[in-house]
């Protein structure tokens, strides 16, 4: 994989994650207290850095067949999910993701929850909503950015591509001040399962002691591949949804019985 594919492809895993991140901060920041939430995000953003520093080194010791087997089951377990979720949404089995209907919940909720801080952090709540949220979702990040890294030997273009991410998505939420609800993030959700999916055959397969027929330039023909048997599936199951959902005839109009007291 070249420098640019790892670069993009971290970017937009990392994006799709961002998201999701940015909509629980501003909840907490625009209805609760921003010090706080910032506090929150800038702790989370600590502990992550913290475990890509301890496990990038130590993922390196890995012997490369045994990582990449490892690796790419774990990243077909990841790609999966995101492709069986887009490809539910995109057929109609499933209602689409939508940032402001969760930024609306989050901001709901903290908004009702109990005022209170504690020590240096004035409102508590605020601080552990954007902890949890940044602290989870970045989880997926770091998992991205340490995995894909350490299988191209290449950890500072991974790096470099989720910072991108990050920062691209936190200015433009900065700049609106709202979920990116414009975002389409199915579509990037299907991009990105399909490229994990490829990756965890790719490195599964390699990792068993398997060779694929041209090394790396077969991803050119396995990413297609997935994308095509994915929107098979959405076809087949748009479809199939189709000729479930019920026909309904509209009511007719009784008409009026003459002499019928009004």
């Amino acid at each position: 994989m070249s420098s640019w594919a790892l670069f993009a492809t971290v970017f937009l895993a990392c994006a799709v994650e961002a998201v999701e991140a940015l909509t629980i901060v501003l909840a907490a920041g625009t209805s609760r207290h921003w010090s706080s939430a910032l506090q929150g995000v800038a702790a989370a953003v600590l502990v992550l850095a913290v475990i890509v520093a301890v496990l990038g080194p130590a993922i390196g010791l890995i012997p490369l067949r045994y990582l990449r087997l490892v690796v790419g089951a774990l990243l077909l377990v990841f790609g999966l999910q995101w492709l069986r979720k887009a490809v539910l949404r995109a057929s109609g089995y499933k209602a689409l993701h939508d940032e402001e209907a969760a930024y609306a919940k989050q901001r709901a909720a903290a908004q009702s929850a109990a005022t209170g801080g504690r020590g240096a952090v004035r409102d508590w709540y605020a601080f552990t909503l954007s902890f949890k949220g940044v602290l989870l979702e970045g989880l997926e990040v770091a998992f991205i950015v340490v995995t894909f890294g350490a299988n191209q030997h290449d950890l500072p273009i991974a790096i470099l591509g989720a910072a991108a991410a990050v920062l691209v998505v936190t200015a433009v939420g900065c700049a609106v001040r709202a979920p990116l609800a414009k975002v389409p993030e199915n579509t990037m959700k299907f991009a990105v399962g399909t490229m994990l999916t490829s990756f965890g055959l790719f490195w599964s397969t390699e990792g068993t002691g398997a060779h694929w027929p041209g090394s790396d330039t077969s991803l050119l023909a396995l990413v297609p591949a997935v994308a095509l048997l994915a929107l098979g599936c959405i076809a087949l199951l748009r479809r199939s949804n189709g000729a479930a959902a019920p026909t309904t005839t509209p009511p007719t109009s009784t008409p009026p019985v003459e002499g019928r007291a009004s």
